[in-house]
């Protein structure tokens, strides 16, 4: 079997297990808070930014040199979260990511290695979307980090395209769309990550809040279907599925005693530690 009838073998087999977890969802209904960009065969890449600019009725713009992943980080601003107590440079990389350089250095469990290894072949570096870095030299170079607007029909920043790529290779390691968004029932915005599969695509809803030292800590917790954590959508034809799996995440931002900007990052299945990422987050 060719490496391709091997791919479209395994993207059917992951939409038709989806499909079998997963619950029906009406993505212009009660769950539209999981409305959000797909894109069609072949490598994700950048590929789903002008689709999903002309879903909204709006347009890309690349020319955001000083472009957040949030037009300002007021729109977060809830019930348990005060944009405003937040230390002024950790604000200041969410609000102007484009200015900001990132390294990575990334430490998986004994355990989970060789699982994340398969999956970053099979998937993640064939479809360029996911594809998380494995062994200390995939990153080694350094990752490259461009972030691009999308313009909804009122010039408002709707979303913004954050796209990571390995400096060595030019390959995508994460392509995302970002955004706030309210689940049903919050009275505390989510930081809303999207990643586009083709037919499809990962979610991950954070939870924001502030600890005494102004730093941020974004989380996705276990919890109930239509709560913070971690969703995969699949579409078959006209109809919509959606699963909550038992990933989750959480990101600390702060500044170190130097004044270094970091964060770190950790991902868990149900309890068990999986990988640990490191970022140094420097002004360009």
């Amino acid at each position: 079997m060719t490496d391709r009838r091997l791919g479209r073998t395994l993207d059917r087999a992951s939409h038709a297990w989806w499909r079998l977890v997963g619950r029906r969802v009406d993505l212009d209904g009660d769950h539209r808070w999981l409305d959000a960009p797909m894109c069609g065969p072949g490598p994700v890449g950048a590929s789903w930014l002008t689709a999903e600019a002309e879903r909204v009725g709006g347009t890309v713009r690349e020319d955001v040199a000083s472009g957040g992943l949030l037009s300002s980080m007021s729109v977060l601003d809830g019930a348990g979260f005060r944009a405003a107590d937040l230390d002024p440079t950790v604000r200041d990389f969410y609000e102007h990511t484009a200015c900001w350089r990132v390294e990575v250095w990334a430490q998986w469990s004994t355990l989970f290695q060789p699982g994340g290894e398969l999956i970053s072949r099979l998937f993640g570096r064939r479809v360029q979307q996911l594809a998380l870095p494995t062994r200390p030299l995939d990153v080694a170079h350094g990752m490259d980090s461009r972030v691009v607007h999308l313009i909804d029909a009122n010039g408002e920043q709707h979303a913004a395209g954050w796209l990571r790529t390995l400096c060595a290779t030019g390959e995508f390691v994460y392509s995302g769309c970002y955004s706030a968004r309210l689940l049903p029932g919050s009275d505390q915005p989510s930081v809303h990550v999207t990643f586009p599969l083709e037919s499809g695509n990962v979610q991950v809803f954070l939870r924001p809040s502030v600890q005494a030292d102004g730093s941020l800590v974004l989380s996705s917790p276990s919890g109930v279907f239509g709560s913070d954590g971690a969703y995969v959508v699949v579409r078959d034809g006209r109809r919509d599925y959606a699963a909550r799996v038992p990933i989750h995440e959480r990101f600390h931002v702060y500044r170190d005693r130097r004044g270094v900007l970091r964060t770190d990052h950790e991902l868990r299945l149900y309890r068990a530690l999986v990988l640990r990422l490191h970022y140094r987050l420097e002004p360009v």
